[in-house]
């Protein structure tokens, strides 16, 4: 039986936003703890890394900044969902984000179906959320979508069917996007347990392993590089 890992790599490249956009006009983003730019220009908020995105992006000509997996990062200790006194802290990202502008195009990078949805209000936290299904040679597996648009799930439906190529969500904004500059967290789940319209995007570095296993490389399926 093959693993996920392995179909994933079998799989030809696909795009999970705006289709129009070419992969020349991506550009790697590291938002490491190792990244100087981003220690001294320490932005707060989310309109200060807007501007931080904004600038980075237009000074090497690029649409689409990406990146983050299993990155660790400092930007969530400012929110207690990620740092409090009850559990450890959680600053390794495994995820992959694309950040571009409010209302980017979202697409189903492959045939599935949507197995849930939820906003996820608070601060540091996804906002809108949406979950697909997917099987694929009999391995059942999913796909996170974090940081949407309230239009977004406005009238969705669970078992809603989207084929690959299709448009079924935006990037929000920082109001209702857990307040981040506009960007996509795309995630890849093996094993979802009893989550709905929500599974962790960032977990604590005892951890890693299992979320290592359990949500491979991202652009294994995209093939951005």
């Amino acid at each position: 039986m093959k693993t996920l890992v392995s179909i994933l790599k079998t799989l030809p490249p696909t795009k999970v936003i705006d289709s129009s956009i070419e992969l020349s006009k991506y550009i790697a983003l590291d938002l490491s703890t190792t990244n100087q730019e981003l220690v001294e220009k320490k932005p707060d908020n989310a309109a200060e890394f807007e501007v931080f995105i904004s600038n980075y992006l237009k000074k090497n000509n690029a649409e689409v900044a990406y990146g983050g997996y299993i990155e660790g990062r400092n930007l969530y200790q400012r929110s207690t969902i990620f740092k409090n006194e009850s559990n450890p802290e959680r600053n390794i990202h495994i995820g992959l984000d694309l950040w571009s502008k409010e209302g980017t195009i979202i697409l189903a990078p492959i045939d599935g179906k949507v197995h849930s949805f939820k906003d996820n209000v608070g601060l540091g936290d996804y906002g809108p959320t949406i979950i697909l299904e997917h099987e694929i040679e009999n391995e059942k597996f999913y796909t996170l979508y974090g940081h949407l648009s309230l239009e977004s799930i406005e009238n969705l439906t669970v078992g809603t069917i989207f084929k690959k190529g299709e448009s079924f969500a935006t990037f929000g904004n920082s109001a209702v996007n857990g307040d981040y500059a506009p960007h996509l967290h795309f995630q890849i789940i093996n094993n979802i347990e009893n989550y709905n319209g929500d599974y962790p995007g960032v977990c604590n570095i005892n951890d890693l392993n299992f979320y290592i296993e359990n949500c491979p490389d991202p652009n294994l399926l995209l093939k951005i590089t």
